[in-house]
């Protein structure tokens, strides 16, 4: 496909992104290009943007990596696709395929894996390339503005879940009622789960109330740990924490019962500091939990199409990006941002 688009572009660390005008990329071996209909924003994106990892994005380049849309073109060898399938861009670009991760289903974990919107342009522009084996197919009449969210803060939430390990009737406290807890909290009613929040915002507390958790409770109060284990009946059986500060890590700690598992999927700055005694004596595992697997990305995005999940969303047109951004960044976004390409600025 000949032509030009349309794409938000990282020049400069730390910066904010420039609208440009690039040639519409075309897709290689294995590869489809995808028409862009929305692309949900992310704390990762702005971590991009700024260089916060140890392993840095190159510049230019394009980020997102929350995007739907539909098939506009086929590269060699690619069958299982057609022109005008609706199909959704996560994270996960691609990974080797081959070694011990990729085999047993964690290609999450694949270190030779290449990551959209950091790796390789994502999907803050009107077309980008992914990879035929990747892309995650949606229902061809489905919501792409409502659906783009899934592909990471909604899959994100929902594999960390499943790490905590809690069953159906017990109990989940999420920490941190933001763009990824909000979806935490519907994930866990739909799979049949009692449900615990907290933050430090009433009125985040509010809509997790709204959204089905039972016990709610404001980080900041002194009783915070101490409601918590009361309400449920000796501490929750998992803790899944969402936000994005050490502290709320920390007393994630205090939440969880014996034998229970703490998950911790936020990623904010610096260490927390873990009391071994305890972790040891109550035989407490301590989690990390990466996005998810294609098939976790399937289950969650299957849960949101059937209407059990739906995120909150702001929509932004792509000119207005560095907005949506400096909102997300001052944590202003209520739910998630999400670029709509279809409107103007």
């Amino acid at each position: 496909m000949k032509g030009s688009m349309r794409a938000a572009v990282a020049q400069r660390s730390g910066e904010p992104l420039v609208i440009e005008r690039r040639p519409i990329p075309a897709p290689g071996p294995g590869e489809v290009l995808v028409k862009i209909h929305a692309s949900g924003i992310c704390h990762t994106d702005l971590h991009a943007m700024d260089g916060d990892w140890p392993i840095k994005p190159a510049l230019p380049f394009i980020p997102g990596h929350e995007g739907t849309g539909v098939v506009a073109e086929l590269g060699f060898g690619v069958s299982q696709l057609q022109v005008g399938d609706a199909v959704g861009i996560a994270w996960l670009h691609d990974a080797c395929g081959h070694c011990e991760y990729c085999i047993t289903g964690w290609e999450t974990l694949c270190e030779r894996q290449h990551n959209s919107g950091y790796g390789v342009d994502g999907t803050f522009a009107e077309y980008t390339i992914a990879n035929a084996a990747y892309v995650v197919r949606l229902p061809h009449d489905c919501d792409f503005f409502a659906l783009a969210p899934i592909l990471c803060a909604g899959v994100t939430s929902y594999k960390g879940i499943r790490e905590t390990e809690v069953r159906a009737g017990e109990w989940i406290a999420i920490s941190g009622i933001g763009g990824l807890g909000h979806l935490a909290i519907q994930y866990a009613h739909a799979m049949g789960l009692r449900v615990a929040a907290i933050d430090v915002s009433d009125a985040k507390l509010e809509l997790a109330r709204s959204l089905g958790a039972e016990i709610v409770v404001n980080a900041n109060d002194g009783r915070a740990l101490e409601d918590i284990r009361l309400g449920t009946g000796g501490g929750a059986h998992g803790v899944l924490v969402t936000a994005v500060s050490p502290a709320a890590f920390a007393q994630a700690l205090g939440m969880v019962r014996r034998k229970g598992t703490v998950c911790l999927v936020g990623l904010p700055p610096g260490d927390f500091p873990t009391p071994i005694f305890e972790v040891v004596l109550k035989r407490i595992t301590l989690r990390g939990s990466i996005v998810g697997n294609r098939q976790d990305l399937s289950e969650a995005m299957a849960m949101a199409a059937n209407g059990k999940v739906r995120a909150m969303t702001e929509p932004y047109s792509l000119d207005q990006i560095n907005a949506a951004l400096d909102r997300l960044r001052r944590g202003e976004v209520e739910g998630r941002a999400v670029l709509d390409m279809t409107l103007l600025a």
